[in-house]
């Protein structure tokens, strides 16, 4: 209600279209670790990279939709810049990441797997894949965003 007079959703939609603005909307968290998943250490402060599948890295971004978010899992080769693997989900379930891993371990394997703290990268089925692999983890440390920020610059 504006000075006594009713308006709706979709007028103020459309003006706020017009005027070129938009409302704030709270993000998801998406870097959380479950209780009870093991955390890794950073292991890439002062490395030198200098060649491809030396180090690997994972992340999962979000989209907002119309009703809700899309997530975007990617890996990505820090050396090339390169995006092995990528897929949409419409939820945050662990198994949409590891399927995005499997699909990049195809094309070869990496010294060092990085990724945040987020509880699909810390779950029990998405470890074994990397150590069954012989892959070293790496996990970014808690709120150091730019500790992977080869991903982050992709997003």
């Amino acid at each position: 209600n504006l000075e006594g007079k009713a308006i709706n959703e979709k007028r103020v939609a459309r003006l706020m279209r017009l005027m070129r603005i938009r409302s704030i909307l709270p993000k998801p968290n998406l870097s959380k670790p479950a209780i009870g998943h093991q955390i890794y250490p950073y292991l890439l402060r002062d490395v030198v990279i200098d060649r491809c599948n030396q180090v690997w890295a994972t992340d999962i971004t979000y989209i907002p939709m119309q009703r809700g978010f899309l997530y975007l899992c990617a890996v990505i080769d820090w050396y090339s810049r390169y995006v092995l693997s990528w897929e949409l989900s419409n939820n945050m379930e662990r198994g949409f990441c590891i399927e995005v891993l499997q699909r990049a371990l195809q094309q070869g394997s990496p010294e060092i797997f990085n990724t945040d703290q987020g509880s699909q990268f810390t779950s029990v089925e998405f470890l074994k894949v990397l150590k069954d692999q012989g892959i070293k983890i790496s996990m970014d440390g808690k709120g150091r965003a730019l500790d992977n920020v080869f991903t982050e610059r992709l997003w």
